[in-house]
């Protein structure tokens, strides 16, 4: 059975659309590999943060975008938090509120 995608908020999902077209592809691509392959979706495509988030890694010729995401009881994913990558090191604010809506979705 497949996973299925959800967004924290509304917003979250206007972020990704409004993405360059050739990250947002890589993206829609990444989302099919996660709906079919859930947690076994690693690297180059996802990576783990720890304490149950996760990154989904678009790329394009444009630029590099980021879809932090985590998994929930059956087979749903939510993501989080989704932003375009300006450096090469994740910012702290982004890590920061993705992990502050994961606390938010585990406290109920």
């Amino acid at each position: 059975m497949p996973f299925e995608i959800e967004y924290f908020h509304a917003r979250v999902l206007v972020e990704v659309e409004s993405w360059p077209v050739d990250i947002l592809a890589d993206y829609a691509r990444l989302v099919e590999l996660l709906i079919e392959h859930g947690p076994s979706l690693r690297l180059p495509h996802s990576r783990a943060f720890g304490d149950g988030l996760f990154e989904l890694r678009p790329r394009g010729r444009s630029s590099i975008g980021r879809a932090f995401y985590c998994f929930m009881v059956g087979k749903r994913v939510v993501v989080l938090h989704a932003f375009i990558k300006k450096t090469h090191q994740t910012p702290d604010r982004e890590l920061k509120l993705a992990r502050k809506r994961l606390k938010e979705l585990q406290d109920g």
